[in-house]
């Protein structure tokens, strides 16, 4: 039997992660016993505060056992929590278990933002890892040497896992039933739950907003610039221009306010608006790649898929009105 751990963290949880992922444990276990064979899980509920409280709800959680008593376990899995740098200063003790457990043989996997509690162990370090888009700028300006890679659903490295946001991160879970267990119990696990278990990416969902988290107006003006003018062509050497710097200083200054380079901020600003006039139903593929300054079908496609992940025909079937 393999002993799965769910860790309760000093921070508030979220509890569509939790229990959701608790459930598709808890699913595989009955793939067995409709058969008449042993439950492969044993799944708890662990802490070093042994009640939590839930996010956004008027009942708390209490933790089955406390991490001390827990001498070894096989998977350790982080749910989604709200994290800061004060919860994370107040988790030392479970980030020591954590790296003590990971030691011993245990696998590791945060759900959506729990990735910010296991990247405060270190275990992610040099590796690829996943979190909420959403989450990007807060977990970047904390863990700013992670390599983080919010397009992906999955990252796998060495029995160190992350996943990305709100229920994509079940595909994780289906991941790790698909490992221990074999895919015809991780498609029984899906089709019962009705999730999609090929979810790759992230992508289609990010929403980009422009990161503005920053104190250069000088910058901020022209991502204004960039935001208002949509229709328009326009390069990287016009944009230096309206702020009189040449275009490598401009470039060096935009990437260090924004994180992102002046080509692909426009891309992403443009694309937002494509996928915005996309879901509305109210134009075809052509008309919007106009309303966005692109003349070139082939070059529009390749942008678009690049920043969502699929085609705009795909995405208009996908998010589009009927």
């Amino acid at each position: 039997m393999k002993e799965v751990s769910f860790l309760l963290t000093n921070g508030v949880l979220k509890p569509s992660s939790l229990f959701t992922a608790i459930e598709v444990f808890e699913k595989a276990n009955q793939f067995y016993t409709e058969r008449g064979e042993r439950p492969f899980y044993k799944i708890e509920m662990v802490g070093s505060d042994l009640t939590q409280h839930l996010q956004n709800s008027y009942f708390s959680i209490q933790a089955t056992r406390d991490i001390k008593s827990v001498g070894k376990t096989d998977c350790i899995i982080i749910p989604a929590t709200e994290y800061n740098k004060t919860a994370i200063r107040d988790s030392s003790e479970m980030i020591a278990w954590i790296v003590q457990q990971y030691k011993e043989g245990a696998e590791i996997a945060s759900l959506c933002t729990g990735a910010f509690l296991l990247a405060a162990t270190g275990l992610l370090n040099g590796k690829e890892c996943s979190t909420h888009w959403k989450a990007q700028e807060a977990f970047m300006q904390l863990f700013p040497d992670l390599q983080l890679c919010t397009d992906k659903v999955i990252t796998d490295s060495n029995g160190i896992y992350t996943a990305g946001g709100g229920l994509s991160s079940l595909n994780l879970v289906l991941y790790l039933v698909e490992k221990y267990n074999g895919r015809e119990v991780a498609l029984y696990c899906a089709k019962l739950l009705q999730i999609d278990i090929d979810r790759h990416s992230q992508s289609p969902f990010i929403i980009f907003s422009g990161q503005k988290e920053h104190h250069d107006e000088e910058i901020k003006m022209i991502q204004d610039f960039i935001e208002t003018n949509i229709e328009e062509k326009m390069s990287v050497d016009q944009l230096a221009d309206r702020c009189d710097m040449n275009r490598v200083n401009f470039s060096r200054r935009f990437k260090r306010a924004t994180r992102t380079s002046p080509i692909e901020y426009i891309q992403r600003v443009k694309m937002e608006a494509a996928k915005r006039s996309l879901e509305s139903g109210r134009k075809n593929v052509n008309e919007v790649m106009y309303s966005v300054g692109y003349v070139d079908i082939k070059a529009f496609r390749n942008t678009f898929k690049k920043v969502t992940g699929i085609t705009p025909w795909e995405y208009k079937t996908k998010f589009g009105q009927a």
